[in-house]
């Protein structure tokens, strides 16, 4: 090749490197941090940007968008002397790219060795029954501390989830055993209680059925009361009438007895066991005369005589 063909292509090269490395283009969701023969100058965001070649360089290029990072798992010893394995993520979040470039050497691998450093402090601070009945506390703690620690390094901790808590196989048989123990002490319990209320409505309906049965025989009682009353001053009332008849010399006030009498002892004899066959009296026109003379008596009597 001839040199003087190869003096301008070797130019035109040159001059597309220098624009390539002159016009950089930055993507959203990142920023670039840039140095001035090794010194930190200023961060480039989002958008089109300029660096003068052989100067100025690109030092690193930061991811600013919230990002996952797991934590190993690993075996901690609870206050209870228990193992336990746990297991975690952290979200993370850069909000400075300066800080985070030339705070910390490596910005992943120091989050995750603050992370299981504090998993074993926070964990190893509780009994086993905490930590598995109070993840939350456990997650808020770890928060709080590793998002306190790393603001020097230009990050956020959103979030710190404890993914798994796992104690040895033979805590978990215990375990096991234990809560069955308790469902099965609660059933007992739920059932004695059911007991216990039944037989509490029961003695209480048959209280009840008790005070109505009893208040409906004093209502009878008294109702009966009332009723024997009643016919008391009934027949006293006859009695009296017929008193006055006889002392007025009237016959059927005496036939008015007789017939009581009469018609009481023949109904005795019809309702007796014993008795199959029942005598009619041949006197029925008697009777029938004695009762009727008891009719006159009784309208006798009620008609009140007119004074003289």
């Amino acid at each position: 090749m001839n040199l003087d063909n190869f003096i301008p292509i070797a130019l035109v090269a040159l001059i597309l490197f220098v624009i390539m490395k002159t016009i950089r283009i930055v993507p959203q969701g990142a920023e670039w941090t840039l140095e001035e023969f090794g010194r930190y100058s200023k961060t480039l965001k989002p958008g089109l940007a300029f660096v003068i070649p052989f100067y100025q360089r690109i030092s690193n290029k930061v991811d600013m968008r919230e990002r996952v990072i797991d934590i190993p798992s690993q075996e901690v010893i609870t206050k209870d002397n228990v193992m336990v394995t746990a297991d975690a993520v952290v979200f993370i979040q850069v909000i400075d790219a300066r800080m985070s470039t030339y705070e910390v050497s490596n910005l992943e691998n120091a989050i995750q060795n603050l992370c299981q450093t504090n998993v074993r402090t926070v964990v190893g601070s509780m009994d086993l029954d905490e930590v598995l009945s109070n993840r939350d506390v456990i997650n808020a703690k770890l928060l709080m501390v590793i998002d306190q620690a790393t603001d020097t390094w230009g990050t956020k901790v959103t979030r710190i989830e404890i993914k798994d808590l796992s104690p040895p196989a033979d805590i978990t048989q215990a375990m096991n055993k234990q809560m069955k123990a308790e469902r099965e002490k609660r059933s007992d319990i739920l059932l004695a209680e059911g007991m216990k209320q039944s037989s509490i409505l029961k003695a209480e309906g048959e209280k009840e059925a008790a005070i109505r049965e009893a208040e409906g025989r004093k209502q009878a009682a008294f109702l009966d009361a009332e009723a024997r009353e009643r016919e008391a001053q009934a027949e006293a009332e006859a009695t009296r009438m017929v008193s006055d008849a006889i002392a007025k010399g009237d016959v059927n006030a005496v036939n008015y007895f007789v017939a009581q009498e009469y018609v009481k002892a023949f109904g005795e004899l019809a309702k007796s066991p014993n008795q199959k066959t029942v005598i009619v009296p041949a006197e029925l026109s008697g009777l029938a005369a004695t009762v009727g003379g008891l009719g006159a008596l009784l309208e006798s009597g009620g008609k009140t005589p007119a004074k003289k």
